[in-house]
Formats: C-alpha cells, sequence, structure tokens
C-alpha cells in the first residue's frame, strides 16, 4: 500500500493556527518563566489552556465527544510539531505527557463510567494525570520486571509498591498505576492497571526529583503505595492483561513524544540560521561560510528524515497495522537527530548559544533525557534488530 506523508486539509489548518498562537502567545510565558515548569505553577497552566481554547486548538488528540477536535495521528503529528516549538506549547494546547498519552488510553480501554470520570476532566483541562509504572529497581526499560503487587481484598484490591520518575506526579489528580496481580518479576504477563485517585492514603509522593530537565509540568516524583486500597471498579480494563494495554498507550506516546521534541529541533534551527545570517566572522556572514554551511545541512537532513519516518510510523498506526518496528525506529532515529540538531545550533551560536540570552542552552537540556524516556536508544535497538532478525528467518 503507497504510504501517504500529507495530512488532511483540516489538521493543516489547526496546525497554521496552532503556529500562530505559539509564536504570538505561548513563547512569551515560556520567556517569562525561562520553561522551567517542575513547580506546576498553577495560573500559568489554567491562563495558557483558556488562551488555547480562545484561539480553537485545544485538545485535539481527543475526540470531539469529550471536547477535543478527533485528529488522527498524521494530524497529530503537524499540529503536535508546530506546539512543540515552545517548551509550553503542548501544556497550553492539553497535549503534553503524560496527560496527551492517558487520555489516549482511557479512550481506548476505560468503562463508560471510568471515562466520565477520568477522561471527561482530563479533556477538558480540569485536572492532571500521571502514569505510575516506572520502579528503582523493577520495571522499567524492562516493563516485565515490576514488582508492585495488586493484592485481593473484600471488595477489592491493596497495592504495594515503590515507583520513581513518575511525571508529573506533583498535583495530579490521579493516577493509572501498573501492578502485578498474578504471576512473578520477569513474567511476560500478570500486570494490571488500577485507576488511583491522589487523595487515596495508601499512595504518598515521597520526593520531587531533580532532573536534568525542568520543562514537565509537575516534574518526577519517586511515589509510595503502602497498603492503597482500591474498589474493584478502579481496574482499568481486564485483570491481568496490564502489559497489553502499555502497548496502546505506549507506542502512539513515543510517537506523540517524537512529534513535540521535532518542534524543539525546528525552532532550534531556526535559532542558529538567523544567528549566522547577521553574524560575521572573517568578513563574511557565517551562513556564507563552509563548516557552518555543512552543520545547517546536516540538520535541515535530519529534521526532514525524522520527519518522514514519524509520519510512516503515524501511517501505520493509522491503518491500525502492526507499528511496533516503525515506532521504534522511529524513536530512535528522532531522539538523536533532535538533539544532533539542537547540539549545532548550540556551535553555530558559540558563547552566544550556552548563554540565557537564546533558548538553546535550555532546550539542549530538556532534549537530552529524551533518549531514555519511553524507553533508552538501545532497548529500541535491541528490539529493532530481533525484529529484522525474526522477520528474515521468516523469509528464509
Amino acid at each position: 500500500m503507497p504510504i501517504e506523508f500529507e495530512a488532511d486539509e483540516r489538521a493543516t489548518r489547526i496546525a497554521a493556527r496552532v503556529r500562530e498562537f505559539v509564536r504570538h502567545v505561548v513563547i512569551a510565558e515560556e520567556q517569562a518563566c525561562d520553561g522551567v515548569l517542575h513547580d506546576g505553577p498553577e495560573p500559568l497552566r489554567l491562563r495558557l489552556q483558556q488562551a488555547a481554547r480562545d484561539a480553537g486548538v485545544f485538545s485535539p488528540h481527543v475526540s470531539p465527544r469529550w471536547g477535543g477536535l478527533g485528529l488522527d495521528l498524521r494530524g497529530q503529528a503537524v499540529v503536535f510539531e508546530a506546539a512543540g516549538y515552545s517548551l509550553l506549547g503542548p501544556l497550553a494546547l492539553n497535549i503534553a505527557a503524560p496527560d496527551e498519552g492517558n487520555a489516549h488510553l482511557l479512550e481506548k480501554v476505560a468503562t463508560e463510567a471510568q471515562r466520565e470520570r477520568y477522561l471527561a476532566p482530563l479533556a477538558r483541562g480540569d485536572v492532571r494525570s500521571c502514569f505510575a509504572m516506572t520502579e528503582p529497581a523493577g520495571a522499567g526499560s524492562d516493563p516485565r520486571a515490576l514488582t508492585t503487587t495488586a493484592t485481593r481484598i473484600p471488595g477489592g484490591w491493596r497495592i504495594d509498591g515503590h515507583k520513581w520518575f513518575i511525571s508529573g506526579a506533583d498535583g495530579a489528580a490521579f493516577t493509572i498505576c501498573m501492578a502485578r496481580t498474578s504471576g512473578a518479576p520477569g513474567d511476560a504477563g500478570g500486570a494490571t492497571m488500577f485507576l488511583v485517585d491522589a487523595d487515596n492514603p495508601g499512595m504518598k509522593i515521597v520526593r520531587n526529583i531533580k532532573t536534568l530537565d525542568e520543562g514537565l509540568f509537575g516534574g518526577h516524583s519517586e511515589v509510595l503505595f503502602d497498603g492503597c486500597e482500591v474498589p474493584d471498579d478502579a481496574v482499568l480494563g481486564e485483570i491481568d492483561r496490564g502489559f497489553d494495554y502499555a502497548q496502546v498507550r505506549l507506542g502512539p506516546a513515543r510517537l506523540t513524544h517524537c512529534m513535540r521534541w521535532l518542534g524543539i529541533a525546528v525552532r532550534a534551527q531556526d535559532v542558529a540560521l538567523d544567528r549566522a545570517a547577521t553574524r560575521s566572522a572573517f568578513g563574511r556572514p557565517l551562513d556564507q561560510l563552509g563548516m557552518v554551511q555543512q552543520l545547517v545541512a546536516d540538520s535541515e537532513i535530519d529534521i526532514a528524515a525524522a520527519r518522514a519516518l514519524l509520519w510512516q510510523a503515524c501511517w501505520e498506526l493509522d491503518q491500525v497495522r502492526p507499528g511496533a518496528q516503525q515506532t521504534s525506529i522511529a524513536k530512535t532515529f528522532v531522539a538523536e537527530a533532535v538533539h544532533r540538531v539542537v547540539d549545532r545550533a548550540v556551535q553555530i551560536c558559540g558563547a552566544l548559544g550556552i548563554s540565557a540570552d537564546t533558548p538553546l542552552s535550555r532546550l539542549y537540556r530538556e532534549v537530552r533525557p529524551f533518549r531514555i524516556y519511553d524507553g533508552p536508544s538501545e532497548t529500541h535497538r535491541w528490539a529493532i534488530a530481533r525484529r529484522a532478525a525474526k522477520a528474515r528467518a521468516a523469509a528464509r
């Protein structure tokens, strides 16, 4: 089947509105707070999201039933990239992680009652959420290492476990917690997802972890589940199918991360091009010097290749085709390409690039963790190689 790389006309129009909105509204807010969002300034979030509603670009990923614009993944690709041009753009549009991925999961898996209780306020921007899977000595790159347990009690479940690097936990209204309901760490099955309200006395934020990046609203937290009791209707989906549902969430979420960070790469390239056009050295503007031209060209190539791989993966998922291989390829390449683009932009701008006079030093700190988030590059390469070997063995 031929792959279609064109977003539909409606998505293109929305993306154009987002670009205008980001440049005229969001970037000024980003500059005022230097893109630092770990403390979760709620008035800023509410102000930006109301502005996005007024501009007609709010919740583009959610279906119209829940107040969103209902874009498919290819439509999201152009809109999310436009939003990612500012560190605060995804927050403004209500498409920042982890809320965007959780909304997708809830639409696909939750019961009607759960959608009304959790998805509806999340889609409206009334609340935030988090996704609790990663553990200090357990689940992370290998989800099967999950050690958090959920044990049957009369009328529900008791969750016990230790989670960390739970993005957006501070200030979230609820979490989707992954816990083991059968089997042992290392088993391929036996995990279940639970919806846990933040005011549950058995769930406690131990600390907020200081990290290289500071642009995710609510930061990254260490969370303890200690005798955390939830009712039977807190189970999200079916018991023991948590790992299956994780793929429902993580595949598209990896791509939406790529979309947002690709916007960062485009912005870094714009900063570099503007500087190269106005700064002279050795009697000529930088953009007329061969070595600078090579840096610019390599970044253009990286951006174009990243966008093509991303759109191909989006097309695969939109066609309901197996997209695991293409998703892993896109995530690995885009994470590394974005870092290269920002790094080259810093190099072109020289001392100015590492100063606070441009956004590049902030962008550099934000994009480095992308090679770890949603699976490190090494894990994806391992999976890519295994699938390639399996496919070739089947062909033989």
